[in-house]
């Protein structure tokens, strides 16, 4: 029996009845589950409903209790879109005027799911039989299946003529175990390929000039990148979004077409940064870096899609500000200005690097709890602790430590939403 034959099992009712008994099982107790199994199940079979457990457990943090009645490879979970990025992109498709769309590289599903969630019919198309299998199996565990057709091809064969938008997520990840190993792991769910992450573009699958180029031709176009991709590669006549959520930069997104208005319009040229979950989005101006100055009452720590989109001269006009630095994106400012785009600190101290002296004052002001950020400085914050040594105190602190007009600096301060006030 192939991985594929395996994986169709789970389908049937003997398989499901296995992951329903799966559901809230422990994975350190998976030797045990698996031997007692065995006395009623084909081994294989086993083996896969345990591997889809732990997969599924894994996919809650992206997909919450959709996971429970989804089904993935160890690469799609990885590599799949965040349930809260993807609606995000579906909804401004959606708005955009998109109603098909060819989702290129589809994975098991995700984004698919989204776009189809969002009123938006969907072909969706791998070349991984088993990664349509499960994007199949998904739709239709979802309620999905009437909107979404998946087609296991190669995507660069597939016309795309007639569709109102094109969504492409090519493959970021080397193959560095062998295609039969890959293929085992992900139904057995026994390891992820240990295959690490491809940081040029043009070695993604496929390439992201064909991406670029299939994107082109179609009148609306979303590329799905990593969100550390080099400025000078992405294409001038697109507008590029990066997405971060709760903090945390999730992806980047090429955007082609002159579709929309207001605020969903693609800007072509344009740069991009939208936080979620509340959504802001800001679209850069083009504004040059602002003159650094000396350290103000407050500190603001950019969110990390504003940084990549090289959009902290736009935060900075908002606030009135001006950086710490030339080559530091931290931004500084006499006076609190609310703002989705950064988060504000209190600054109490600036003062030159010396560990023996920070130690020393936070003992005097009975810290002990601190929050240690570095940015520009070579001091691992986990190394700076241990020699802080902090006692039992309550009182918090946050230390930044970083450099200002080129010298190895260290900022007190508090984060703005504590009842605490500059001290300087």
């Amino acid at each position: 029996m192939n991985d594929l034959d395996t994986f169709v099992g789970l389908l049937a009712p003997e398989g499901q009845a296995l992951l329903a008994e799966l559901r809230d099982h422990d994975p350190s107790d998976e030797l045990a589950a698996a031997t007692r199994l065995r006395r009623e199940h084909p081994a294989a079979l086993v083996s896969a409903a345990l591997g889809q457990a732990r997969l599924r457990q894994r996919a809650v943090a992206k997909f919450g209790a959709d996971a429970w009645r989804m089904y993935f490879t160890p690469n799609g979970v990885e590599q799949s879109t965040r349930a809260t990025v993807a609606a995000h992109r579906a909804a401004r498709l959606a708005a955009l005027g998109v109603r098909t769309l060819a989702d290129l590289c589809c994975g098991i599903g995700g984004d698919a799911i989204a776009l189809a969630r969002a009123g938006i019919r969907v072909l969706a198309v791998d070349r991984d039989p088993l990664a349509c299998a499960a994007a199949r199996a998904n739709a239709e565990a979802l309620g999905l299946a009437e909107w979404i057709e998946v087609r296991c091809a190669d995507v660069t064969e597939v016309d795309t003529a007639g569709y109102d938008a094109v969504f492409v997520d090519p493959a970021r990840r080397s193959k560095a175990t062998t295609k039969g190993a890959a293929r085992s792991a992900s139904v057995r769910g026994g390891g992820r390929a240990t295959g690490g992450r491809i940081f040029d573009p043009e070695a993604y699958s496929p390439p992201l000039s064909w991406a670029v180029e299939a994107a082109r031709r179609a009148p609306v176009a979303a590329l799905k990148i990593a969100p550390g991709v080099p400025h000078e590669a992405l294409p001038e006549d697109a507008e590029t979004e990066w997405i971060s959520d709760g903090g945390d930069v999730k992806e980047a997104v090429v955007w082609f077409g002159a579709a929309g208005d207001g605020a969903d319009r693609i800007t072509s040229g344009g740069r991009r940064a939208t936080l979620l979950p509340a959504g802001d989005s800001l679209l850069g101006a083009g504004l040059p870096d602002p003159e650094p100055g000396p350290v103000g009452d407050w500190l603001y720590e950019p969110d990390g899609a504003v940084i990549r989109a090289h959009l902290v001269a736009d935060v900075a006009q908002q606030l009135d500000g001006r950086l710490i630095d030339p080559t530091i994106a931290y931004i500084t400012a006499d006076r609190l200005t609310a703002t989705p785009y950064a988060t504000a600190y209190a600054i109490t101290d600036v003062l030159p690097f010396h560990v023996k002296k920070l130690k020393a004052l936070l003992r005097e002001r009975g810290v002990g709890i601190a929050v240690i950020k570095k940015r520009g400085s070579a001091v691992e914050p986990e190394e700076l602790r241990k020699k802080l040594k902090l006692g039992g105190g309550r009182t918090s602190c946050t230390i930044f430590l970083t450099r200002v007009a080129g010298a190895p600096t260290m900022l007190l301060g508090h984060p703005a939403t504590d009842p605490v006030t500059p001290g300087r």
